[in-house]
């Protein structure tokens, strides 16, 4: 699948989207040319054959699921596996036509598909995606698993009930919107040092409709401890999915992240080991 991981499972509530600098940027992007447009008419399968093949050619990661993802989203499903043959067999309209090649053309600079087509699953939800916001991975997942079996396991409540969740490094939202499509009866407070992360958790959370259990807060908890901490007196349980690199291992990454994906959203090792030990362990306010 396209979801892959770039780290192994979490083990902890820990945090993620916030580090010490905003960090991330465009990368210059080799010229990479499309292949032109077909004189004639084209069908499904025959654009995302061709778009595998110069994906592959370009050294694009996973040229397959690539094309498939575009086509899917293109002709109005998930994957190209849930689509009748029939419709794969069918002509691309001329305009269609032109959207394919415009969203491959952005996947050929090694934009994530999660990014050219703008939205992608977590759950069992369908979120707003927009650079250079953290895409989520597979593991976020099972954190949220996590979560939810903890609140199961609390004696005497129902799932979420007067309980409060806050996230820190909330990204595009995934975490605290799934907990709360999950929880009825939850709460949760979000916060982030990007503001396009608030911003598009935002959007994300009003999509869904579930701003009214959700308070979003643009803050840096490195510089703004204390502020984070003020929020937090009905809090019982804190999420997150920390950064998980260090500084001298990003250039290793694939151009996907490296060049998409907000840095401080990957490059973690200040924040998660000393913020998370010098601050949440010391307070005393009972985390789960």
């Amino acid at each position: 699948m396209w979801k892959r991981s770039l780290s192994a499972g979490y083990t902890c509530y820990g945090c993620r989207s916030v580090g010490p600098k905003r960090l991330w940027c465009y990368h210059a992007v080799r010229s990479c040319s499309a292949p032109a447009l077909p004189a004639g008419r084209i069908t499904a399968r025959q654009a995302a054959d061709l778009w595998e093949r110069h994906f592959a050619e370009r050294g694009v990661t996973e040229p397959d699921h690539s094309s498939h993802y575009i086509l899917a989203y293109l002709l109005g499903a998930k994957t190209i596996e849930s689509l009748e043959q029939e419709k794969l067999t069918e002509f691309l309209s001329p305009e269609k036509t032109e959207q394919m090649w415009k969203l491959c053309s952005k996947r050929l600079t090694r934009m994530p598909v999660q990014y050219v087509i703008e939205e992608w699953d977590f759950r069992d939800l369908t979120l707003k995606m927009k650079p250079p916001v953290f895409i989520p991975r597979p593991e976020t997942e099972e954190l949220v698993e996590l979560v939810l079996t903890d609140l199961q396991m609390k004696p005497g409540t129902e799932v979420g009930t007067q309980e409060t969740c806050l996230e820190v490094g909330c990204g595009s939202g995934a975490i605290s919107l799934s907990l709360l499509k999950s929880c009825p009866q939850l709460k949760a407070i979000a916060v982030d040092q990007s503001q396009d992360a608030v911003d598009l958790t935002g959007e994300n959370a009003l999509r869904l409709g579930l701003q009214d259990r959700l308070q979003i807060h643009h803050l840096d908890v490195m510089k703004d401890a204390e502020t984070v901490l003020s929020l937090c007196s009905s809090v019982s349980v804190l999420v997150s999915n920390p950064p998980y690199l260090f500084s001298e291992d990003m250039t290793a990454l694939e151009p996907e992240v490296y060049r998409f994906e907000d840095h401080a959203a990957l490059d973690g090792a200040v924040f998660t080991w000393r913020w998370i030990p010098d601050t949440l362990l010391s307070f005393n306010g009972g985390w789960r």
